[in-house]
């Protein structure tokens, strides 16, 4: 499985910004997906993750009610919408796929490179 991740950017507080993932590879349908974030000097944060069918999600609390986390499995891609925006959403953004267990943070097994968000004004 290989990852290919963008969307990132510079937005102000309150904003909003969509991180898109694409996968490809074999059997992508069967795998679960998830997005991590890490911030300077900080370590690597799971914040949202979804199931291979797309009908379970979860969130760290930092981003539940703000973030959504969706997947088209027809085009192979992975979003995550992220609303209201704060300064210390700022972060390396990286989504990642496991066929394990996507509701925990350590089974991922595959990842893309990051993008960086940055929310300032």
């Amino acid at each position: 499985v290989q990852l290919q991740a963008s969307g990132g950017g510079l937005v102000e507080p309150g904003g909003s910004l969509t991180l898109s993932c694409a996968a490809t590879g074999r059997n992508i349908g069967s795998y679960a997906f998830g997005w991590f974030r890490q911030a300077p000097g900080k370590e690597r944060e799971f914040i949202a993750g979804i199931s291979w069918n797309g009908g379970s999600t979860h969130y760290t609390n930092s981003v539940k009610g703000r973030f959504t986390i969706s997947r088209d499995n027809a085009k192979n891609m992975i979003h995550l919408q992220m609303n209201s925006l704060k300064p210390e959403d700022t972060a390396v953004y990286r989504c990642a796929a496991t066929d394990g267990a996507w509701w925990e943070g350590y089974d991922y097994e595959y990842w893309g490179q990051g993008t960086q968000v940055t929310v300032s004004s």
